[in-house]
């Protein structure tokens, strides 16, 4: 692999930039203030450290943290949100509408798959918010930048998503003092679900799917990219129980055979919607592919109108708020 060749080539090189930058900031040259001496500034509150838990254990973040890195798109929009200063982060994962993605004083790693590891070096962070589809470099991000402090708040197999989602926030709300903030997410997201609990009758059959590449592909319940841990989530009751995969583009399931499972409500993650669509690409939407699917015509979820789709930036983003969106618009339609 192309970014694993790489990564071997370049490491120890990095390595060696990242302590030549720790040692020229010990030793700023004449004239420099010696770092820690004199009496502090009034202005400035005194650094603390707080110990967070994350997927690797316990992990010592200073607060507040001052150059921070993020790499998990979960966390973009939170952080947006709450006006975290960023110095790098994967702006190329970004969607859109989120205001890093066109900050150019933020430093962009650029995609997961060839990512700018330089940048993170020149970057000197104290905390990175690693994880998602960069979760691979960890190492890399220890051995680079050694002094700062690393976390990870990838949803845990094994575990509840919405538990796993509620973590992040909970997490992030500590590390930026922003508990108060991070409640208020918790709980609007806790009413999304209670209104599609209270609406939704299990004799309602439901189906999944994932649009992409002008395709209609079925996402299993439970283990479907995104959209199969809702099953469990809000308690539906799936029209179709075939094997299934966590796919980004969802599994070859025959839109015949989605047909012949008569769903009453149909929920959809239309994956293009956050890439195509705007980069100029042949792009061919969600609602355009199931209305014009002859299959799918006689189906009760398309006759009633019964379909729901994700915001359209779910496929780059995934966090806590989309979720509750979509719970919100599912709850509108019930």
């Amino acid at each position: 692999m192309l970014v694993n060749r790489r990564r071997v080539l370049a490491l120890s090189t990095l390595a060696a930039t990242a302590l030549g930058l720790a040692a020229c900031s010990k030793d700023a040259g004449p004239g420099a203030e010696p770092s820690g001496s004199g009496a502090p500034d009034a202005t400035t509150p005194e650094a603390t450290t707080i110990e967070v838990t994350d997927n690797h254990g316990t992990q010592t973040v200073p607060q507040p943290a001052e150059r921070v890195v993020v790499t998990d798109n979960r966390l973009f929009e939170t952080l947006a949100a709450w006006e975290i200063p960023l110095v790098a982060a994967s702006r190329s994962l970004m969607p859109a509408d989120n205001p890093y993605k066109n900050d150019d004083s933020i430093a962009d790693l650029g995609l997961h798959t060839e990512p700018d590891l330089e940048a993170v070096v020149a970057a000197d962070p104290d905390l990175v918010l690693n994880g998602q589809r960069f979760a691979q470099y960890r190492d890399d991000f220890v051995t680079l930048v050694p002094d700062a402090a690393i976390v990870e708040l990838d949803p845990r197999d094994g575990e509840a998503l919405e538990d796993e989602l509620k973590r992040q926030i909970e997490t992030l709300g500590a590390i930026f003092d922003k508990a108060d903030e991070a409640t208020g997410i918790i709980a609007d997201f806790d009413a999304a679900v209670k209104a599609v609990k209270d609406a939704y009758d299990p004799a309602l059959k439901v189906m999944t799917v994932i649009t992409s590449g002008g395709e209609i592909n079925y996402s299993a319940p439970v283990t479907g990219r995104t959209l199969g841990p809702v099953f469990e989530m809000l308690g539906l009751t799936p029209s179709l129980e075939a094997d299934g995969s966590g796919d980004h583009e969802g599994d070859d399931i025959s839109v015949e055979a989605i047909a012949a499972s008569n769903p009453d409500i149909i929920l959809v993650m239309d994956r293009d919607a956050a890439l195509a669509a705007n980069s100029g690409e042949d792009y061919k939407p969600a609602n355009d592919l199931i209305s014009n699917s002859e299959a799918l015509q006689n189906v009760k979820a398309v006759k009633e109108d019964k379909i729901v789709y994700m915001p359209q930036n779910t496929y780059l983003n995934e966090g806590i708020q989309t979720y509750t969106t979509f719970f919100n618009s599912i709850a509108k339609v019930l």
